[in-house]
């Protein structure tokens, strides 16, 4: 476990320097926007699509993989939801907390980190947690909040999603790199060159980036952040293990690379969505820090188990 701890060390040794350079000013607000805008648009989406172009959808896509995840996911999404429910708030907030529980930074830490940690086998596997994550979970809040404030399901919200999905750089980049995977064509070389050369910017300055913006971060119900946090770090992981290893029939690696997938801190973009609708920002803030400090330890705790 030394060994993988010390492996995993620098990637959040990374982190901790964005958070350092933005917490003493020397990195401003505005410059971690920038920074953040340019890993989303442009150095993740070309390392994205260089993994897909080389790689074909029957390749990746597994009935029994997506089963696995997306059960173990709804499952725990559910127990955060029904808590939330029983300590009295309301729906809106519930929804909120359960996203928390589930969505990991699969994007920003967990591609960068895990393909580096893994291989690059584990690209795939990577791929498709992050599609259900974005296309299934990202969606489901929105389905949530907005019919509870608008009282109906209308038509117009479901063209608000699929409009959502389209204009996703993660999304976009997945689905023409499998497309371009899918045509049988080779990458040519000054292209295939470009993209690597963008995507090689994707993991430092990812990491640089989630480290400064949660510098910008404020800490407030930390009681019920730390549930969130162990839903995430703990409940999640484990029932992803129940299910991928003990019920479903996924291949043994795809399987490891899912849970510890699942077993990354809170997403930074359930931080958006909570503010673009105003329900509890600051708890969110408050498990995204919390989970990511903790997952220093569990992260390389999971790393260690499934590497058995």
């Amino acid at each position: 476990m030394l060994a993988i701890f010390l492996k995993t060390l620098p990637f959040f040794a990374l982190i901790a320097t964005g958070y350092l350079a933005a917490r003493t000013r020397f990195f401003s607000a505005e410059a971690t926007a920038y920074l953040t805008k340019f890993v989303f648009y442009f150095a993740l989406s070309a390392m994205l699509f260089g993994f897909a172009a080389n790689l074909s959808l029957g390749a990746i896509f597994d009935w029994n993989f997506v089963a696995a995840y997306l059960l173990a996911s709804l499952f725990i999404y559910a127990i955060a939801f029904a808590v939330g429910l029983f300590r009295g708030i309301s729906i809106e907030e519930a929804a909120v907390e359960a996203q928390c529980a589930v969505i990991g930074n699969v994007g920003f830490l967990g591609i960068p980190m895990l393909v580096l940690l893994l291989g690059p086998q584990a690209a795939g596997p990577l791929l498709l947690v992050l599609a259900i994550d974005l296309i299934v979970f990202s969606s489901l809040i929105t389905l949530v909040i907005t019919t509870r404030r608008q009282g109906t399901l209308s038509p117009a919200l479901v063209r608000i999603l699929f409009i959502g999905l389209c204009k996703n750089p993660m999304i976009v980049a997945i689905t023409l790199g499998l497309g371009w995977g899918a045509s049988g064509l080779a990458v040519p070389v000054p292209v295939n060159e470009y993209l690597t050369t963008l995507g090689a910017a994707a993991t430092p300055c990812a990491l640089f980036a989630i480290g400064a913006s949660l510098a910008g971060r404020s800490a407030e119900r930390a009681g019920v952040a730390s549930w969130l946090a162990f839903c995430k770090l703990v409940l999640h992981p484990g029932a992803v293990a129940v299910l991928a290893f003990g019920v479903f029939t996924v291949e043994p690696f795809a399987a490891a690379v899912m849970v510890v997938a699942a077993a990354l801190p809170v997403a930074g973009n359930v931080y958006i969505l909570a503010a673009h609708y105003g329900v509890a920002p600051q708890r969110v803030s408050t498990a995204i820090l919390i989970s990511t400090a903790v997952s220093i330890v569990t992260v390389t705790f999971v790393v260690a188990q499934v590497g058995r």
